[in-house]
């Protein structure tokens, strides 16, 4: 229950508005000019404030104003009967919850009620967000989930060194981020950290653009241009999304590992590139490797030190650190009071399966801030809307699988041509698991065991025993 102050003229709305909202639980006050509710809030703990526009002496505005002076973060809502175009804009640029014309529905200013309340009960828990929210400006990674940890480990063991770095994961996991917390606890850190998209700049452009060129190198080259590499000297230089990687780069990338050296365009001298590497992918590169659209040698060259970023939906854990991290983020940019989210919304973040990750959390938590009005994030939200109904899809999906399942289970125990029922099952079921890991490693028996959690003899004997084959394109050992 909250408590509210009603600043009105009219005694008989007042005492109506005590009544009733009384009966509701709430603490009730009332005053009927701007000067005496502005001095009844200097004693009092409010979650709201209910204001007319036209009161002798301050007008409501002026009452607002000195409101957000006392509490920046107040819910007002306000009145009035005479409704202007002006005075709605002035009131909602101020920053008012909401703007009500009179006379109104009850039931409607009820629930403005109750959201205005509701939103002051967020903002009262907003002290743990001020944390997220200097962690949101300094875009640094988040999470606390046990993936995360072993994430934030592995950065920790590798920044201080100068070992190249492959970063894996699906495109939104913030293989960047991670990037530019190697650099940040790197002995590098002072240097430049460079980025270049390798899928952003046209392949004819993405050598110039890595190695410079010379005078004259080609048409429209008419003096010497350094490349990223060479201003990236003494720091880091994150190559994202190199799985994509033109051959022909692939290989000057494997001779800067090597030997430290590059060439610009249309030169033949080897300049030396003092420059740390750090490679990004959501590529699977061990079947690349395997279809020859990346260098097998480049591969082992990057693959130093891997850190795997754990997709969005198995940090379920970390789901809502990052959407308040994002609603403080957003709310202090669009310069909007951050309304919090209720918990009906927090249990839809959490099972929805985040195929865009971490960056289409962030996109759908910015929507769905700029359409909240200011008020507590709730299912109504129509961006929360189409993620709570793919999430009731794919739940139907699912008992529809199984019972397909269950289905052709009870049909095999049903039949009377099978002695060992329950070994075919399960030999049935083993060689279809098995089958998935080989295709999603493409075909890697010693990656598939790993997934699988056996060993690899082990494994091996499996693909004997069920018959199981692999493409000889996929095969990898």
């Amino acid at each position: 229950m909250g408590t509210i102050l009603i600043i009105d003229d009219d005694p008989q709305l007042r005492y109506s508005f005590e009544k009733l909202l009384s009966r509701k639980g709430h603490n009730v006050y009332t005053a009927p000019t701007g000067e005496a509710g502005i001095e009844m809030l200097r004693s009092m703990d409010p979650d709201l404030v209910i204001s007319d526009v036209r009161l002798p002496g301050m007008n409501g505005l002026d009452v607002f104003k000195a409101v957000h002076e006392m509490w920046p973060k107040l819910p007002v809502i306000i009145m009035t009967a005479y409704g202007t175009t002006d005075t709605a804009i002035e009131a909602t640029k101020l920053g008012a919850f909401d703007y009500v014309l009179k006379p109104f529905e009850i039931p409607d200013m009820l629930t403005l009620i109750d959201q205005a309340l509701e939103t002051a009960a967020s903002l009262r828990s907003q002290q743990e967000l001020k944390d997220v929210a200097a962690i949101a400006s300094h875009e640094t990674i988040t999470g606390h989930s046990r993936a995360m940890q072993d994430v934030y480990k592995a950065i920790g063991r590798v920044a201080p060194t100068d070992a190249t770095v492959l970063i894996r994961g699906e495109s939104g996991t913030g293989k960047e981020l991670v990037a530019k917390a190697v650099h940040q606890h790197s002995l590098r850190s002072e240097k430049p950290f460079v980025v270049i998209n390798c899928v952003a700049i046209p392949d004819t452009l993405l050598e110039s653009e890595l190695f410079g060129y010379e005078k004259g190198a080609f048409t429209g080259a008419p003096s010497r241009r350094v490349g990223r590499i060479e201003q990236g000297s003494g720091g880091t230089v994150f190559l994202d999304e190199i799985g994509d990687m033109p051959l022909s780069i692939q290989a000057k990338i494997l001779r800067l590992l090597q030997e430290k050296t590059i060439e610009r365009l249309g030169g033949n001298e080897a300049i030396k590139a003092d420059v740390r590497i750090i490679a990004a992918t959501n590529r699977d590169l061990e079947t690349a490797v395997a279809r020859r659209e990346f260098r097998k040698d480049l591969y082992y060259r990057l693959n130093v030190v891997t850190i795997a970023l754990p997709p969005l939906r198995e940090r379920d854990d970390d789901i809502n650190l990052l959407a308040d991290m994002f609603l403080a983020q957003y709310s202090k940019q669009m310069g909007m009071r951050n309304p919090g989210m209720n918990e009906d919304v927090r249990t839809v973040l959490r099972t929805y399966s985040w195929p865009g990750n971490v960056r289409e959390l962030g996109n759908l938590v910015q929507m769905a801030l700029i359409f909240s009005r200011g008020s507590v994030i709730t299912l109504e939200n129509k961006f929360l809307q189409a993620i709570r109904d793919t999430n009731h899809g794919q739940k139907r999906e699912t008992e529809m699988s199984q019972e397909a399942m269950r289905n052709w289970v009870r049909s095999a125990l049903q039949s009377d041509g099978e002695k060992d029922v329950f070994v075919s099952l399960i030999d049935h079921f083993s060689g279809i698991i098995i089958s998935e890991a080989l295709n999603l490693t493409g075909g890697n028996r010693s990656q598939a065991a790993k997934l699988l959690g056996l060993s690899r003899p082990t494994l091996l004997a499996k693909i004997e025993k069920y018959g199981i084959t692999i493409e000889a394109s996929a095969k990898v050992n």
